[in-house]
C-alpha cells in the first residue's frame, strides 16, 4: 500500500490530492484530461476524465453534469468527505463554463467564426518508486495541435503558435501561479 500525496494546479487553484491505492508497477502516474468543444452536435460540450496508472478513475461531462467515480476504491474519499462528488461537481461544471468561454476566445484569435472546434487540456504527474523521480507536464491543444505547455524547469509557459502568445505572456506575468 503507498500514499500518493499529490498537488496539482489548475489555472489559480492548487488541488491536495492524497490517494492511497495498492500499486506494484514501477512507474505510477495520475493524468486529467479536459475536452471542450464547440459545434460538435454528437459530443458533449465537455468532459473530464481522470486517470491512475492507466486506469479510469472518475469521469464528468456536460449531458449528466455529474461526477462518477469509476473506481471502488475511490469511495472511501466518499466516506471520508460526505460532500466530496457535490464538491467535485460543482468543480467540474466550473471548468466547462471556462472552457466554453476559452473557445470562444481561441476562436477569435484564429479568426474563426463557426465550424467544429476542439480545445483540450492535459495535465499529470508521473512517480518512479524505483528512485523516487517525479515528473508533471500541464499543456493545451486546439485544434488537435499543441496551444500552451508549461515548463516545468523554467516555470514559464511556451507558445507554439502565435495565436497562444497573449495568453502566454499574461500567464508568464503572474509567477504566484507558477509555484
Amino acid at each position: 500500500m503507498y500514499r500518493i500525496n499529490l498537488s496539482v494546479r489548475l489555472s489559480t487553484v492548487m488541488y491536495r490530492i492524497n490517494l492511497s491505492v495498492c500499486l506494484s508497477a514501477v512507474l505510477h502516474s495520475l493524468h486529467y484530461f479536459y475536452t471542450g468543444s464547440f459545434g460538435l452536435t454528437t459530443f458533449p460540450e465537455f468532459v473530464a476524465v481522470g486517470m491512475v496508472d492507466g486506469v479510469q478513475i472518475d469521469y464528468y461531462d456536460s449531458i449528466t453534469q455529474k461526477k462518477v467515480l469509476k473506481q471502488d476504491w475511490m469511495e472511501q474519499l466518499t466516506r471520508d468527505n460526505p460532500d466530496y462528488l457535490e464538491e467535485q461537481t460543482g468543480i467540474r461544471k466550473g471548468y466547462q463554463q471556462v472552457f466554453k468561454a476559452n473557445i470562444g476566445i481561441v476562436k477569435q484569435r484564429f479568426n474563426q467564426t463557426g465550424g467544429a472546434h476542439i480545445n483540450q487540456k492535459m495535465y499529470g504527474c508521473e512517480w518512479d518508486d524505483d528512485d523516487d523521480s517525479t515528473d508533471g507536464y500541464e499543456q493545451f491543444g486546439y485544434d488537435g495541435e499543441d496551444f500552451l505547455s508549461l515548463d516545468l524547469k523554467t516555470l514559464t509557459w511556451v507558445a507554439p503558435v502565435q495565436e497562444a502568445v497573449t495568453t502566454k505572456q499574461r500567464w508568464n506575468r503572474n509567477k504566484a501561479d507558477l509555484h
